[in-house]
């Protein structure tokens, strides 16, 4: 169930505007993609024997690999886990079994149904909840009562009030309602303080339990039986109108919100668009083998296997098939290869694409060209403060330059270098942007300020690995 048909042209032409460089692994997930639109329009008979490619990224930390693949889920808007492949142990050892990233993808998936359920449900919620707030601000009091109390012939002395009063009563109730509506909707009763009740969030200790799944599958229901056998305790709080309409409002969309479709809908989401992204698989190759079994590393891509190839997994919102579960593994492979996974595994992963190192006009790109660029952030976020910050093109340039050679000098971690030399590089803006004068909020980076404030930690290698 993809929610788009994006051609390969247009999904790599949009993963463009946020990664840098990388061509090769863009047409391969874009491909990955399409394929899953070709699938759903081949006929139904064909359409459940067709398997997804998955993918294996091969490249150093730091170039794209992880950002390929988020960008993708959230171009289609599938379900995405990020998980490390080396969080997983062997079946019968401590540690998580690897089905556990099927169940973590599920529950992520009835989060994201629920919250677009609630979104289409989120004006009637705000009509309920305005309801709500204008019988607190303006409650019948017990008339109703009384008049029904009087009609079933309570004693004679109680004065029994008269069908026109009431009328007269019910018009000048609705006349105030209304009147109070309209203050409700042009926001002048926010500032007032009003009692709701709400539901008692708990403050016990959390119970938390690390086992195998059959435990686990138990750990996750021991929330929703004990709600079911102790009723939700309301409590009462004062709060402003205009914390207390959001607040109803939220409550109501969860009523509204029928949660045996959402759990439909967010298994089938799993099902044929859920994508997991496997970080560092090549931590899980197989070491030494004269020295026994490794629990984390061969034992691990056996358990992987039948969840990679197609099974069913059990989760507390039923059973979930993998067969079109799209993986997408990733490593650095500095120290192994993929053909040194086992042979089963490698099969499971028949694309395989190698990310380049970056290089100095990359960062200079990575710095300036996308829409979320460092620049660009830095420059809104000292604007907040009223700090107008330009980065002269030879200051990117020279940025571009410090991040490329402390890469070639030490741990060439890419560019989540260029974070750290950003940090450094506006530590004392950042730091005094509220107290500067507005007379001096323009400041101009060039390269001569780049090598100013970089300059000692660059030349001090012993510094730089500390700093840098």
């Amino acid at each position: 169930m993809s929610s788009t048909n994006l051609t390969p042209r247009e999904t790599v032409s949009q993963l463009d505007k946020y990664i840098i460089g990388q061509h090769d692994a863009k047409r391969a997930v874009a491909v990955a993609l399409r394929n899953r639109w070709r699938r759903q329009n081949v006929p139904e008979e064909l359409r459940e024997e067709i398997a997804p490619k998955n993918i294996i990224m091969i490249g150093p930390t730091g170039v794209g690999k992880t950002e390929i693949a988020r960008r993708l889920a959230k171009l289609d808007k599938s379900p995405f886990l990020k998980i490390e492949a080396s969080k997983f142990t062997e079946v019968g050892y401590v540690g998580r079994d690897v089905e556990s990233m099927v169940r973590d993808l599920v529950e992520l998936a009835v989060n994201m149904v629920r919250s677009e359920e609630q979104e289409s449900v989120k004006t009637r919620a705000m009509e309920i909840a305005e309801e709500r707030i204008l019988d607190i601000l303006l409650p019948l009091k017990h008339r109703e009562k009384e008049h029904t109390e009087a009609q079933e012939g309570t004693p004679p002395d109680m004065p029994v009030p008269e069908n026109g009063v009431l009328v007269q009563e019910d018009t000048r109730h609705n006349e105030t309602r209304e009147k109070l509506r309209r203050l409700l909707r042009d926001g002048k009763l926010d500032e007032r303080t009003v009692e709701i009740e709400v539901a008692d969030s708990p403050t016990g200790p959390m119970i938390e339990i690390f086992s195998t799944s059959g435990v686990e599958d138990m750990g996750m229901n021991i929330k929703e039986m004990f709600g079911n056998i102790f009723p939700q305790k309301k409590k009462k709080r004062k709060v402003k109108v205009s914390d207390a309409v959001n607040m109803l409002a939220d409550e109501e969309a969860q009523r509204l919100v029928d949660m045996e479709k959402v759990t439909r809908t967010a298994v089938e989401k799993v099902e044929q668009s859920g994508i997991i992204f496997l970080d560092e698989i090549d931590k899980i190759v197989g070491g030494d083998p004269s020295h026994g079994p490794d629990v984390s590393r061969e034992g691990v891509q056996r358990d992987l296997l039948p969840i990679v190839e197609g099974s069913n997994v059990n989760t507390k919102y039923g059973m979930v098939k993998t067969d079109h579960i799209l993986f997408i593994a990733a490593g650095a492979f500095s120290v192994s290869k993929p053909s040194d996974l086992i042979p089963e595994m490698q099969g499971r992963f028949p694309i395989r694409v190698e990310l380049d190192s970056l290089e100095k006009e990359d960062f200079i790109r990575i710095l300036t060209e996308p829409h979320n660029a460092l620049v660009k952030q830095y420059t809104e976020m000292m604007a907040t403060e009223g700090v107008d910050l330009i980065f002269q093109d030879d200051a990117v340039e020279e940025i571009a330059e410090v991040a490329a050679l402390v890469n070639g000098k030490m741990e060439n971690i890419g560019a989540r270098r260029l974070y750290t030399v950003m940090e450094i590089l506006l530590e004392e803006i950042s730091f005094d942007a509220p107290d500067i004068a507005v007379a001096k909020k323009k400041i101009n980076i060039d390269a001569d300020y780049v090598r100013d404030k970089l300059k000692d930690v660059v030349e001090d290698e012993d510094l730089s690995r500390y700093i840098l």
